[in-house]
């Protein structure tokens, strides 16, 4: 055995071969993919399409302007098929520029199940808000939720509790993409729970947490209804305490949110 010296690091894994799909599985697969996000109400409202390139499959969110154009997108992972397996594919994310992490490998319907129900942030963090539209089975119609205390929700069909996601969506009218807005903190799988509601409906504080061995780590985001739109405003910390001060604060700033 070579004992390795003081600044020698251990040899990194060797990356899977990727396997050259012929273009009649290549196809297949796609369409595959675009049909899962057809069939999925978060990645539609979301813009989420999935192209062919280079031997790989990239996903990615598309943002347009009212007009209809498309003005920029975001990558939120890749696919690759791999040469151990005729059926495998390999899902993974960017975190740093080049260097890519494994998320789920499998059959394409595996790979894009952790896709559309994500529920940590990784892509999108709205899995239970997708789960319940696709169990009701009636698109983007709003479910009638009932709230119980300062801040707890439940459907009313059902008394079973929310999520935050479908709370925003169902009790308070919010657009799913603008329940994703608070990006960063979902892609820090920080998990978001609501503070603060007002009694017009038209404000919602919720702050967005996780823990670790390092401490607690959290944000702050005002939902708010303006003009009859509603927009979400990340907070400085020390003006996060309710939403009063959290609004003052945005409109000294003019509404430009802290970053």
């Amino acid at each position: 055995m070579r004992w390795r010296g003081r600044h020698e690091w251990p040899d990194r894994p060797a990356r899977p071969k990727v396997r050259r799909l012929p273009a009649e599985e290549r196809d297949r697969c796609l369409n595959t993919m675009i049909r899962a996000i057809e069939r999925s109400p978060v990645l539609s409202a979301l813009s989420v399409e999935v192209r062919a390139l280079r031997g790989r499959f990239y996903v990615e969110r598309c943002y347009w302007d009212e007009d209809g154009t498309m003005i920029g997108t975001t990558p939120l992972g890749r696919i690759t098929p791999l040469a151990d397996s005729a059926a495998s594919l390999l899902l993974e994310v960017e975190y740093r520029q080049g260097t890519w992490s494994e998320i789920a490998k499998g059959s394409v319907q595996k790979v894009m199940n952790a896709i559309v129900n994500d529920t940590k942030g990784t892509f999108h963090g709205l899995g239970s808000l997708n789960k319940s539209l696709r169990k009701a089975g009636k698109g983007l119609e709003r479910l009638p939720v009932k709230m119980r205390g300062k801040a707890r929700f439940v459907f009313s069909e059902t008394g079973q509790q929310c999520s935050t996601q479908e709370v925003l969506f169902h009790y308070f009218g919010m657009p799913i993409a603008v329940i994703a807005k608070p990006r960063v903190w979902y892609w820090y799988h920080r998990k978001p729970h609501i503070i603060e509601v007002s009694r017009d409906r038209q404000r919602v504080l919720v702050r967005f947490s996780t823990s670790s061995l390092s401490g607690e780590f959290g944000g702050t985001c005002l939902y708010i209804c303006r003009d009859g739109k509603w927009d979400a405003y990340t907070i400085r910390p020390n003006q996060s305490g309710d939403i009063a001060s959290a609004e003052r604060w945005l409109e000294k700033r003019k509404w430009r949110a802290w970053t």
